[in-house]
């Protein structure tokens, strides 16, 4: 079939586009649709013989056009004319954690780089900090990111590593022989950045599931090529394990391999308390070494005296305790979730009309949903003056009268370097929701950025803080200051601080969430949507929150619309 063969030139596209700086939606169209040719099970020269290559998902009028040059000609005249213009090497380079295509683009042109080699020796040597907007950070994160390639390992958002595992199971289960399969590992557990995808099958048929795995596209280089074991570097830079194990051990391998490591110790040891042995194989008599579990991991934690324990708590941060004395929280789920409360539009730096978000949060049957672009101090965002702020208001009241879904009048609104905010009293009063944020000076002393969030917080207009920490994982720290004067200045004032569910952000992260919530505010999941598909990030947050041991009770958009409007409103003079 040539369904890999073409979903492999879908994907060095999709590379090549994002180099020369084309439109990201057309990127991503060729990317999915490389996933879903990995997926087809039927020989797409068969749907291109029925003219039904537009019938296939993520298959438009364009790419059904390339698929039939392919099938025709066993070329894409746009891809030879691409690898003409961009230099082979720069495929490479991009493969470099924390290098984008603009700075690929920008080395190559300056100074000629075209391979991973040549990038270090100009890191190393300074030349690299010749060209225009390259400083000491970016040449140190690039030497790390240079080790981390060297080293066949490159840690990815926890976002992006759920995607490429869904993607790599959906093509496993459409090729035949699988018969269970999940994701395990860190990225089971949602850790906000993983170093590797583990995935578990079972299978009557391993031999053909490996050669399958090994044989996707998608697959750049094959590690390990075992009967049940194979190790692959996927296209993204991570590298995806996959072991295919006996029914009647499943669950226990899938409870050894989400770990964590520290929390494995922990079962084993009240294991062995019990006389039994727990390995990724079941659980075991100590004595007659008989397997009395492991098909399950529920069968697995009952066996050895606990209840199922969910995958983000285990950490060995109180949950074997806290199982132990019948103590886990009902952590939130996603079904709890009744609107966002952080998203923009193309009034500032959203990249789709209000209405477009509306319908968007109606489809997904929320409550309520915010319009909060930025504010004028945001620039950059370009964010509203106070007059413009006031006629997005009014629009939204006007569109209002149409939707059921109720449409909140909100703000984001810059927290000034001396701690005021943006908008004036009689601006923030007209707003149904407000959110405060730091956008500038992040260099501020700690004393300096405490008291000037503080500051914040005690304006009676301000209702959450959002991306409380400022930070951009992997590429901006998090700004210096002291969250416990943060969380007790929201704590006395009666405001929410946020769980930002970008895949970039999360933040605050999960230890910080977990005690803002120990200490009674309220906590705020929300997407900061500025495309139309960050709303399914929303799934992200509630993992941070889960792994923060948060219940319903402490989520602020779990509320219906009434009992939040008159939480919202309940300081306002």
């Amino acid at each position: 079939m040539k369904n890999f063969e073409i979903a492999k030139l879908f994907y060095e596209m999709a590379d090549l586009l994002e180099i020369k700086g084309e439109n990201v939606f057309r990127v991503r169209a060729y990317r999915r649709a490389a996933e879903n040719l990995e997926s087809l099970t039927e020989d797409i020269a068969a749907a291109a013989q029925r003219d039904e290559l537009q019938k296939l998902p993520g298959i438009g009028k364009d790419l059904a056009g390339k698929i039939q040059e392919y099938l025709a000609h066993g070329k894409i005249s746009d891809l030879e004319a691409m690898r003409r213009e961009v230099p082979r090497g720069l495929l490479s380079i991009m493969e470099v954690q924390g290098l984008g295509p603009k700075t690929a683009k920008l080395l190559y042109d300056k100074l000629g780089v075209d391979s991973v080699e040549k990038l270090e020796a100009l890191a190393r040597s300074g030349d690299i900090l010749k060209v225009p907007g390259i400083r000491e950070k970016t040449r140190d994160n690039i030497l790390k990111g240079i080790a981390t390639w060297k080293a066949g390992q490159s840690r990815m958002s926890v976002g992006a590593a759920l995607q490429i595992a869904d993607s790599l199971m959906q093509a496993l289960k459409a090729h035949g022989g699988v018969a269970q399969i999940e994701v395990a590992g860190s990225t089971r557990r949602r850790k906000e950045t993983v170093g590797d995808i583990d995935i578990l099958v079972t299978s009557a048929e391993p031999e053909r599931v490996i050669t399958t795995f090994v044989s996707l596209p998608s697959a750049l280089d094959v590690f390990a090529h075992g009967e049940t074991k194979a190790s692959i570097r996927h296209q993204e830079g991570i590298q995806v394990d996959l072991r295919v194990v006996e029914p009647e051990a499943f669950g226990a391998a899938l409870q050894y391999f989400t770990g964590s490591k520290e929390h494995n110790v922990r079962i084993r040891e009240i294991a062995g308390k019990k006389g039994l042995k727990l390995s990724e194989y079941g659980v075991f008599n100590e004595k007659t070494n008989q397997r009395i579990a492991g098909a399950t991991e529920a069968e697995v934690y009952e066996a050895v005296g606990l209840p199922w324990i969910p995958p983000e708590l285990r950490e060995n941060a109180g949950e074997v305790e806290a199982a132990l004395t019948g103590a886990l929280p009902d952590l939130i789920e996603a079904d709890a979730i009744r609107g966002d409360l952080h998203a923009h539009t193309d009034w500032s730096d959203g990249h789709h009309p209000l209405e477009k978000l509306i319908a968007a949060a109606e489809a997904r049957g929320y409550e309520y949903i915010i319009v909060s672009d930025h504010s004028k101090s945001s620039t950059v965002a370009g964010g509203l003056t106070a007059d413009e702020l006031r006629e997005q208001i009014r629009k939204i009241r006007e569109l209002q009268k149409k939707h059921t879904i109720r449409i909140l009048a909100g703000s984001e609104c810059d927290i000034l370097a001396d701690g005021t905010m943006d908008f004036p009293a009689d601006v923030l009063k007209e707003l149904d929701i407000v959110l405060a944020a730091v956008h500038s000076r992040f260099k501020q002393t700690r004393p300096e950025m405490t008291a000037r969030i503080v500051k914040a917080l005690e304006n009676p207009y301000v209702n959450i803080l959002v991306h409380p920490t400022g930070r951009l994982i992997g590429e901006r720290d998090p700004y210096d200051v002291d969250l416990e004067q943060v969380f007790a200045a929201a704590k006395k004032h009666g405001k929410a601080i946020e769980i930002n569910a970008s895949p970039q952000r999360l933040d605050l992260k999960d230890v910080h969430a977990r005690r803002a919530a120990e200490l009674g505010i309220p906590i705020a999941i929300n997407t900061d949507t500025h495309y139309l598909d960050n709303l399914d990030n929303m799934a992200l947050g509630i993992a941070t929150a889960r792994r923060a041991w948060i219940t319903r009770a402490q989520v602020l958009n779990a509320l219906p619309l009434k009992k939040l409007l008159a939480w919202a409103h309940k300081s306002r003079p």
